[in-house]
Parts: C-alpha cells; sequence; structure tokens
C-alpha cells in the first residue's frame, strides 16, 4: 500500500493540527494504521495507532488525552487529530500501515510493512 500524508503547519502553542494519510489501493480496511513522528537528532517515536476496523485506537502516554486517532474506510484515510499542541509536539510525522485484521498493540518502527513520506508539524511557543 502506498500512503501520502498531509495536513502538517505551524501553530502554536495550545493550537490543533488534523494530519490526513490517504491509502492507494483497494485492501485499507485490512491494514492496521500508525502514526509515529521524528524530531531532529532524535529517533522515530510511535505516536498512536488504530486496528483495522477503528475499534481500538490506543497513544504514547504523552499524547494521550490530547491526540486522536480514527479512520475511514470508505475513504482509504486515517487521521490524527492533534489538540492542545505543546512545543516537544514539534517533528515530521509519518503514517504507517501493517497488514494486519487481528488483535495486539504494535509500538515500533519495525512493525511496519509501508510509510508514508512525512508531514512537518511546528509548535511555537
Amino acid at each position: 500500500v502506498q500512503l501520502q500524508a498531509s495536513g502538517g503547519g505551524l501553530v502554536q502553542a495550545g493550537g490543533s493540527l488534523r494530519l490526513s494519510c490517504t491509502a492507494s489501493g483497494r485492501s485499507f480496511s485490512s491494514y492496521a494504521m500508525a502514526w509515529f513522528r521524528q524530531a531532529p537528532g532524535k529517533e522515530r517515536e510511535f505516536v498512536g495507532a488504530i486496528s483495522w476496523n477503528g475499534n481500538w485506537p490506543y497513544y504514547e502516554d504523552s499524547v494521550k488525552g490530547r491526540f486522536t486517532i480514527y479512520r475511514d474506510n470508505a475513504k482509504n484515510t486515517v487521521y490524527l487529530q492533534m489538540n492542545s499542541l505543546k512545543p516537544e509536539d514539534t517533528a515530521l510525522y509519518y503514517c504507517a500501515a501493517r497488514a494486519d485484521r487481528g488483535g495486539g498493540e504494535y509500538r515500533y518502527p519495525s512493525d511496519y510493512d509501508s510509510w508514508g513520506q512525512g508531514t512537518q508539524v511546528t509548535v511555537s511557543s
């Protein structure tokens, strides 16, 4: 599956952004989807993920209560709604896909098969 992420930008602390990731192909509902981020000089880190049917989102602790992942399988798109943004959220955000219609949580980059190109989020203080 090919992924195209969009929606990044510059926002003040406390603001909101919504990222989108649209997949090509007809089997989007067979994929668990995730968002990762990478700040300069740091490793890529897990932000959150969602099961193939959208029923099971889960998050990294620092974004719980601020970020929400949801998906629209009819549109082949997964979203990351980010509220109450902080300067430490500044990073290049990537979406990723894993062919999986089962359960389980997958929090490492190596768990995912396909990646989008990244979209920059910058939060000013």
